[in-house]
C-alpha cells in the first residue's frame, strides 16, 4: 500500500515537473531575442569560401588614391553612380574631415572619380560620410551621417536632380535614436521603401559607447513628399536594437545595414565586427522590417587569407538591384589594417533553400 502511494506520488511529481518545464520552455521561447539563427552550417567559416576566385581576383578593385570606404550604388539616367566615404582632400586644405565622393561608370567594372561633396550645413561642418543613395521621383536622395561629433552624430538627407549636385534638407538631421538602450548616435544610414512605408536603418551604440547595433525608424510619408521630410516624419519603430552582436565573429559591432526586397521579404546585408577586427559581412531576413533572423551563424563573406587584397577585412556592404534584375553586392576591403581601403563587388544569385530564399555568390566569367 505504501509502495503504491509512493509510486503515485512520484508519478505526480514527474507530471508536475514536466508541466513546469513545458511552461518554462514556452516562456523562454516567447522571450527570445529579436534575432535568432536560421541555419548554422557545420565545418564552415563562411558561406562564400574566403579564397574563392571572385574574391581573390575581383573584377573591380577601385579607389581614388587607394582610399575609399562605404559604397552605395544606383543607376540613374542611363549611368551608374557610386557614392562613398572619402578622407580629407588636399585641395580642400584639410578644412574638413571625411566627406562623400562620387564616381560614375557605364559597366560597374571601371569607375571614374568625379568629385567629392563638401559640407554645406552647420550640422555637418566637420564632415559627412557613409551614404545611402536611393532613386525616387526621378531624383537622387542621399541619406548620410554627420561626421566627427561622437555620440551627437545623426542621419541627414539631401536631394539631387542630376546625381552630382545636392541640396541638403533644411531640417537636418532627420533622425537620431532615443531610449535608455542607446547613446543617441546614428551612423551608416540605409533607407528602403517596403510595404508602402519607408524604413530607415542606422547603426547606434549602447549607452557606454562600446557596442554597435542597429536601430530602425519608419515613415508613412509619400515618396513625392520626400523632399520636404522633417524629423517628425520618422518614428523609431522599436524601443531597442533590432540586430546586435551575439555571434563570435560579430565581436562588439554590427553596422552598415543595407537592404533589398526579394519575394516579399527584406534581406539585410550587414557588417559584423569593427573595422579590421576583421570585419565580415552577414545576412538577415525579415517579413516586417523590424524582427530579423540571421540566415546563418557564420559570415556570408569573410576576410581573405594572408596575402589576399582583403585579408584585413571584407566589410561595409552596399547591395544594388540593377534594372535588369541582377543583384550586386559592393563592399570595402584592405590588406593593410586600414592604411588603405578599396571598393569591390560580387554578383549575387538567389536560390531556394527549403522554404527560404538565400543569396549565393554568382561566378563571373
Amino acid at each position: 500500500m505504501y509502495a503504491s502511494l509512493l509510486r503515485i506520488s512520484w508519478v505526480r511529481y514527474l507530471l508536475l515537473l514536466l508541466a513546469f518545464s513545458f511552461s518554462f520552455s514556452c516562456k523562454i521561447q516567447a522571450d527570445e531575442p529579436v534575432s535568432s539563427v536560421f541555419k548554422n552550417p557545420e565545418n564552415q567559416k563562411s558561406i562564400v569560401p574566403a579564397d574563392s576566385q571572385d574574391l581573390k581576383n575581383p573584377k573591380m578593385r577601385w579607389a581614388p588614391k587607394d582610399f575609399a570606404k562605404d559604397p552605395t550604388v544606383i543607376r540613374f539616367k542611363g549611368k551608374y553612380f557610386m557614392y562613398f566615404s572619402i578622407p580629407p582632400q588636399e585641395k580642400d586644405g584639410g578644412k574638413y574631415g571625411w566627406t562623400t565622393g562620387i564616381a560614375q561608370s557605364d559597366d560597374l567594372h571601371s569607375w571614374t572619380y568625379v568629385k567629392n561633396l563638401l559640407p554645406d550645413q552647420e550640422c555637418v561642418k566637420n564632415g559627412f560620410c557613409a551614404p545611402c543613395a536611393r532613386v525616387f521621383n526621378n531624383k537622387v536622395y542621399l541619406f548620410y551621417q554627420s561626421y566627427g561629433n561622437g555620440a551627437k552624430d545623426a542621419i541627414c538627407m539631401a536631394v539631387s536632380e542630376d546625381g552630382l549636385n545636392f541640396t541638403p534638407n533644411p531640417s537636418n538631421p532627420i533622425f537620431r535614436p532615443h531610449g535608455d538602450w542607446t547613446n543617441g548616435r546614428a551612423i551608416d544610414a540605409d533607407v528602403y521603401r517596403f510595404n508602402n512605408k519607408f524604413f530607415l536603418y542606422a547603426a547606434t551604440r549602447d549607452p557606454a559607447g562600446k557596442i554597435q547595433k542597429i536601430v530602425v525608424a519608419t515613415s508613412d510619408i509619400n515618396p513625392e513628399d520626400l523632399d520636404t521630410t522633417t524629423p517628425d516624419d520618422w518614428k523609431q519603430a522599436y524601443d531597442g536594437s533590432i540586430l546586435e552582436p551575439t555571434t563570435s565573429w560579430e565581436t562588439k559591432c554590427i553596422e552598415a545595414p543595407t537592404t533589398i526586397e526579394r519575394n516579399g521579404k527584406l534581406y539585410m546585408f550587414y557588417a559584423g565586427g569593427y573595422n579590421n577586427d576583421p570585419q565580415h559581412i552577414g545576412v538577415a531576413v525579415s517579413e516586417d522590417g523590424i524582427k530579423w533572423t540571421r540566415l546563418w551563424a557564420i559570415p556570408f563573406i569573410t576576410n581573405g587569407p594572408k596575402g589576399q587584397w582583403n585579408s584585413s577585412e571584407s566589410g561595409h556592404p552596399g547591395v544594388f538591384l540593377d534594372d535588369d534584375g541582377q543583384t550586386w553586392l559592393f563592399f570595402q576591403g584592405n590588406d593593410s589594417h586600414g592604411k588603405n581601403w578599396f571598393l569591390s563587388r560580387v554578383k549575387i544569385n538567389w536560390r531556394q533553400d527549403g522554404d527560404q530564399l538565400v543569396p549565393e555568390l554568382a561566378h563571373e566569367q
